[in-house]
C-alpha cells in the first residue's frame, strides 16, 4: 500500500493518515458492494491491503451510511474535498487495474450500480 499511499499524498495533495483512511473505505465499500471473490482477488494482488483494512477498521456511528454516497461521507469525514475523493477514489482505481488489469477491475466496477460514472 505504500506505493499508492505516496501516490495519493503526491498526485491528490492530501496527508498520509487520510490517504491511508480513504483507502480503506474504498477497499472495504468495495467488499461490501461488488462481486466478492473478485474484489477479494483484487485486495490479494494490492501488497498490504489485508493488513491496511484491519487497522483502519470503522465503528460506524453517525457515518454508517451504505453505498457510494456513504463511501463519499466517510472520506469527507476524514477531511477530504469533494475533489479529493475524486481523486482518490481515480488514483485508486487506477493502481487497481495498474495491478489486477482492466478487465477485472471493469467486471468489479460494473457489477456495482452507479460506481462507473466516479471513475
Amino acid at each position: 500500500m505504500d506505493e499508492l499511499i505516496g501516490r495519493l499524498v503526491a498526485n491528490v495533495g492530501i496527508d498520509r493518515s487520510a490517504a491511508e483512511k480513504a483507502v480503506a473505505i474504498i477497499l472495504d465499500f468495495l467488499r461490501k458492494e461488488g462481486p466478492a471473490e473478485k474484489v477479494q482477488a483484487l485486495i490479494e494482488r494490492l501488497p498490504g491491503a489485508e493488513a491496511l483494512l484491519a487497522t483502519q477498521s470503522e465503528s460506524g456511528g453517525m457515518f454508517s451510511m451504505g453505498g457510494i454516497m456513504g463511501a463519499g461521507t466517510k472520506m469527507m469525514a476524514v477531511g477530504l474535498s469533494m475533489g479529493q475523493v475524486q481523486g482518490v477514489t481515480r488514483e485508486t482505481i487506477a493502481y487497481a487495474r495498474e495491478k489486477i488489469g482492466d478487465d477485472a477491475v471493469g467486471e468489479i466496477v460494473g457489477a456495482i450500480p452507479g460506481l462507473s460514472q466516479f471513475v
